[in-house]
């Protein structure tokens, strides 16, 4: 009889517990929405799939994401994204500043025409003051940010001829994003920018339709490119970054524990922090392995002197200028001396 009225004792000390777990779990989706624009081999989607598998390790299977590439979850517009995360849409999302941009006005400030010089300056910024800023612009609307990733330098390539000046850009049709600060940037440079999506640009390469793209590195030899859409002129000329951003929607953060919550974070920091560093393989000095490999699939590089970059920034100045003022001249200043601060010894 004593045995009896410790066991159920015990069973009512614990049963509390395993109640909490179940109301928990019954209050948390069987599945989460992650959306992305590129999958893998890419980059960015080799960081969704890592997301997913470390939170479904870090919280024990408690919070699994399916990841949905291609921007399939907004029909592949990717420029609707952010709505649909803000909507409750989408779950997760490792989102583009590009993409968002038009959303979030302040986020074109990584797309200003050659205000990045290096990875220095990249992570100068969302690494520090400006950083923090956005994600504070961001968590106003909705969702919460969580850490930072990379897409890469947006590299200029063609199938006309190798571009060496603005003059060499006179009216070929480059497939750009739907950014309004794009359009005005290729225009200043006297090229002809047509607006599509990521997964209409390859068939518009590939017949001939547009000429030429920018886009990471990473993104060219993944999607080979040079044979795909027979790009064969390559322009080295880091004139925007594209960084990307882990958020998850506001209210189903606030459905998950405090536990969870750290628990996703951490792996989006660690997914964030792996695919930097995949973004930036065979890009870093002293040596580049990435360009002698793109060299080797016949492509002709060209890198520009500071002599030839300042035709393109003197070309696009006025764009710079323009949109200082729509991103908000003060945070533009904090990026620039933030920069400005990375490059001290």
């Amino acid at each position: 009889m004593k045995k009896l009225s410790v066991l159920l004792l015990a069973v009512a000390m614990v049963a509390p517990g395993i109640a909490a777990q179940i109301s928990q779990a019954a209050g948390y989706k069987q599945e989460y929405k992650l959306s992305t624009v590129l999958g893998k081999p890419f980059p960015w989607g080799n960081a969704g799939e890592r997301w997913a598998e470390l939170v479904r390790e870090k919280t024990a299977g408690r919070i699994n994401i399916k990841m949905y590439p291609g921007a399939s979850l907004v029909g592949g517009d990717q420029t609707k994204e952010f709505t649909s995360i803000r909507q409750g849409a989408i779950d997760l999302a490792i989102g583009s500043t590009i993409n968002w941009s038009p959303q979030v006005q302040e986020l074109n400030l990584f797309s200003m025409p050659f205000l990045m010089p290096d990875y220095k300056a990249i992570d100068a910024l969302t690494k520090g003051q400006v950083g923090d800023e956005l994600f504070k612009i961001l968590a106003s609307k909705d969702v919460v940010p969580l850490a930072w990733g990379e897409n890469g330098f947006r590299e200029l390539s063609n199938s006309k001829r190798a571009i060496r000046s603005p003059e060499d850009l006179k009216g070929l049709k480059i497939r750009v994003v739907g950014s309004p600060l794009f359009l005005d940037s290729f225009t200043a440079l006297g090229a002809n920018p047509t607006q599509m999506s990521w997964a209409d640009a390859v068939p518009a390469l590939s017949s001939g339709a547009v000429d030429g793209q920018e886009n990471p590195l990473t993104v060219f030899m993944a999607a080979k490119l040079y044979s795909a859409a027979n790009q064969k002129f390559l322009t080295l000329w880091g004139y925007v970054a594209d960084p990307l951003i882990f958020v998850v929607n506001k209210e189903v953060w606030e459905s998950w524990s405090a536990e969870d919550q750290a628990a996703v974070k951490e792996a989006a920091e660690q997914a964030g922090e792996e695919c930097i560093a995949e973004a930036r393989q065979g890009l870093l000095p002293p040596d580049y392995p990435l360009i002698s490999e793109i060299e080797g699939h016949g492509v002709t590089v060209v890198t520009l002197s500071e002599a030839h970059k300042a035709e393109f920034k003197a070309a696009t100045r006025p764009v710079y200028e323009k949109w200082a003022e729509e991103i908000g001249p003060e945070l533009v200043k904090k990026a620039e001396e933030s920069i400005a601060a990375s490059r001290q010894p």
